[in-house]
């Protein structure tokens, strides 16, 4: 039996009063880098008449992957939680834990119109200056609303404490490097020393945190927010966090937030501090912050591919980006010293096997 019909056969469990039950495609969404993404339409008759509903089914990546352990339930469970709030994120439908649908965990999640600007996809952001700041404003107002959720009222609050968020982050990251390094790393282990030096006091505020807020993760309809995207790295913890993340992400290449007409990241900072009414403090260090988890992530990215478990280009190109982010990283917490960034690139004949197994 083919994914689509595995499938169907599960979705017809999930409506017992429903008839002729049909899946009407089955697209893969090419990019992003973790988990699988599946699009398609459910079609099917009741007493009540005929019904159709566009959704997306989210695959745990294969193991190994970027982000190990990836707990594709607690993704769920914040979309749950999410389902009454202000947050424009995808309704949940059901989750099968087994594996034996189709052959890892997965979950369907309503599927919300909009036009993602990501990197890798074919839309071009608008050339209109005044829709962008529009685009920008809403998503700034989308943050905000992630950040003001109440986690009492959501059950959102199970996730953790969040109170030592920062450490447990640090701690995690750091962790994530050493288990993949293959010799030191002097420029990494720097910027992590440095972190844990100059620790700011938190956040007072402790909130639903996105965990990955950049423009890529926003649908957009009419220059407004219509979905928040890709919840696994949320949890409890500091908000400044993914203010640090988006405000370290503003200007990068082929984002609308680096276009004509888009806010400042300085202005970004001061709306999102208007709509929440937190204060934002020691935005070099969070920005550094940041940087230690995109190179940790990166730096598994490399290993996937040293190490023969990958043959995605992007993950080497996601590798060559490890220098110069922790550099910056570095000269944001006063740090003028290039040090070396030992070895962070897949060995030279794994980067020519992948290179060469893209050519026609």
């Amino acid at each position: 039996m083919d994914t689509k019909s595995r499938l169907t056969t599960w979705v017809e469990a999930q409506l017992p009063d429903a008839r002729d039950v049909r899946l009407h495609g089955l697209d893969r969404v090419e990019f992003g880098h973790s988990a699988e993404t599946l699009l398609t339409t459910i079609c099917w008759s009741d007493d009540a008449g005929d019904h159709q509903k566009d959704v997306v089914a989210r695959l745990r990546p294969p193991a190994p992957g970027l982000l190990e352990p990836y707990d594709l339930r607690r993704q769920f469970d914040i979309l749950r939680g999410l389902v009454h709030t202000p947050v424009r994120a995808p309704a949940p439908l059901w989750f099968e834990p087994s594996g034996d649908v189709l052959g890892r965990e997965f979950y369907l999640m309503e599927r919300l119109a909009g036009t993602v600007y990501e990197m890798g996809s074919s839309e071009e952001p608008p050339e209109d200056p005044d829709l962008i700041r529009r685009m920008c404003e809403s998503m700034i107002d989308q943050l905000a609303a992630i950040h003001l959720v109440d986690l009492d009222e959501t059950g959102l609050e199970a996730i953790g404490d969040g109170s030592h968020y920062l450490e447990h982050e640090i701690s995690h990251w750091s962790d994530e490097i050493q288990r993949v390094q293959r010799g030191p790393l002097p420029a990494l282990e720097r910027l992590l020393k440095e972190l844990q030096d100059q620790l700011p006091e938190p956040c007072p505020s402790v909130t639903l945190v996105h965990g990955d807020a950049k423009s890529g993760n926003y649908a957009f309809q009419d220059g407004e927010v219509s979905a928040v995207f890709d919840w696994e790295l949320a949890t409890v913890g500091d908000p400044l966090a993914d203010v640090g993340w988006a405000e370290l992400l503003w200007l990068t290449p082929g984002s609308f937030t680096a276009t004509n007409g888009a806010l400042s990241a300085d202005e970004f900072v001061a709306l999102w501090e208007e709509r929440t009414g937190i204060e934002s403090q020691h935005r070099a260090w969070y920005r550094a912050f940041q940087t230690l988890k995109i190179a940790a992530i990166s730096l598994v990215a490399s290993h996937l591919v040293d190490a023969g478990h990958s043959d995605d280009l992007r993950f080497v190109h996601m590798a060559y980006g490890i220098r110069p982010a922790t550099t910056a990283a570095l000269r944001d917490l006063g740090v003028e010293a290039d040090l070396p960034p030992g070895p962070v690139l897949p060995r030279k004949e794994r980067r020519e096997q992948v290179k060469a197994a893209q050519l026609p």
